[in-house]
């Protein structure tokens, strides 16, 4: 087993630390398998890129974004390179993680399962679907 990447580890220990309020209410709902005893881990690197959440038994990443992310063309860019790894990504809005928060979380939960549909992109959330998504039962 290779040891930890120094600068890597570093960089998400600060991210860690920067969290914002959507991303720190959502963490306390994910943490310690507490979502159907689903692992996730946050600030997890992929490339050279940090998700803001990741499970990595199913190869999803959850993003938090606040509105300076509308229409963000270097998101677009991150999602491409995520899905192109085999990760699906789900976005959400900050403001719908502190005030929809089971709605989040079922959404997350289905997309775990496999009941979301491979693109959706609505005002409230975005999710994009890796190749092998629902490929496998978990």
């Amino acid at each position: 087993m290779r040891g930890p990447e120094v600068a890597t580890t570093k960089r998400a220990r600060r991210l860690r630390q920067s969290d914002n309020d959507a991303e720190t209410a959502l963490w306390m709902e994910l943490r310690d398998r507490r979502l159907n005893g689903h692992k996730f881990v946050r600030q997890f690197p992929i490339g050279n890129y940090f998700a803001d959440f990741a499970c990595r038994e199913c190869q999803l990443v959850v993003e938090v974004d606040g509105s300076q992310h509308a229409g963000n063309s270097y998101d677009q860019i991150r999602d491409r390179f995520l899905i192109s790894n085999n990760w699906s990504v789900l976005r959400f809005w900050n403001v719908d993680v502190l005030k929809k928060r089971d709605e989040v979380l079922e959404t997350i939960l289905a997309a775990i399962e496999c009941r979301l549909d491979r693109l959706i992109e609505t005002h409230e959330l975005r999710f994009i679907a890796a190749s092998g998504y629902g490929e496998t039962n978990l």
